[in-house]
């Protein structure tokens, strides 16, 4: 028997309209290298390249469907090949029912791949019957009839986030002034104007808010304490509830007048809490630069 090789390679196929887009989106929020339709003649050299030493991947998803022209000539005898060599290959089969298939190419305003002059009914079953031998060689088989999407990412995480592996939630913290405009990115925002500005305070002014005299006027307004009192018990409320609902990253704004005092020691003091309770937090402070 060949050796193991490095890579794991999950191929995900299925019928059209049962959800491999968004699966192949849940991959990569677990960390897999993935190529949507990815034509079955260059899945040898794709997993070749994966296996080089020099690529660092070591776990790769491919979204692979019927459209492509000679699919089911050329896939099954590929993919036996690559695991008769030792690659570690699966296959993630896709479905729904009928009546499901339907209404969601009824939603999409999408016609069926194979319907052509017919029926989306009729595309759904000529589908299922030519899909029929690729669903038996299947390493596992998931029916999304029953699932919205955040069911089924949590249904994906449950089965292919590796032993030791954690799905914690990415969060970025953005310090900002406004009158160089709000990040567009931004899933929470908080506006910290309503503190005493340093900017106004002579000696404070040509300092930023990572420098202890900054941050230690701003902190020692009562306001601001009541505030960060809010502020971390709504997020240490918030946060797992995101966890739960399976989003992997959040991005916050502090936002204050030009970015460089308030909302920098705010940002500060937050991410201190936040890696205090164990979370993985990234920071930027956009205006920090800014002239004053």
């Amino acid at each position: 028997m060949p050796a193991a090789k490095n890579v794991r390679l999950v191929v995900i196929s299925g019928l059209s309209g049962s959800g491999k887009s968004y699966v192949i989106k849940y991959f990569e929020d677990l960390g897999f290298f993935c190529i949507d339709n990815l034509p079955p003649p260059l899945l040898p050299k794709f997993v070749e390249l994966c296996n080089q030493s020099r690529s660092h991947i070591t776990k790769a998803a491919l979204g692979i469907d019927i459209r492509e022209r000679d699919f089911l000539g050329h896939f099954l005898n590929i993919f036996d090949q690559l695991k008769e060599e030792g690659y570690q290959m699966e296959l993630l089969f896709l479905e729904a029912n009928d009546e499901v298939l339907v209404r969601r190419f009824s939603e999409t305003r999408r016609p069926h791949p194979l319907a052509r002059d017919g029926s989306v009914i009729d595309g759904i079953r000529l589908e299922r019957e030519k899909l029929s031998d690729l669903r038996k060689r299947a390493d596992k088989i998931l029916d999304t009839s029953n699932y919205h999407v955040h069911q089924l990412k949590e249904v994906i995480t449950q089965y292919y986030l590796e032993k030791g592996e954690n799905n914690h939630l990415n969060i970025s913290l953005i310090s900002f002034g406004y009158k160089f405009g709000i990040p567009y990115d931004l899933d929470l925002l908080f506006d910290v104007r309503f503190l005493s500005n340093p900017n106004f305070e002579r000696d404070l002014k040509p300092l930023t808010g990572e420098h202890p005299r900054v941050q230690s006027y701003v902190t020692s307004q009562p306001e601001a304490k009541i505030f960060l009192e809010k502020l971390y018990g709504f997020l240490d409320f918030l946060l797992p509830l995101y966890e739960k609902e399976g989003k992997s990253y959040l991005t916050i704004g502090i936002g204050c007048t030009g970015g460089r005092h308030r909302s920098v020691s705010i940002v500060n003091l937050l991410r201190e809490h936040l890696q205090s309770r164990g979370l993985q937090v990234h920071w930027r402070h956009r205006d920090l630069g800014q002239p004053g």
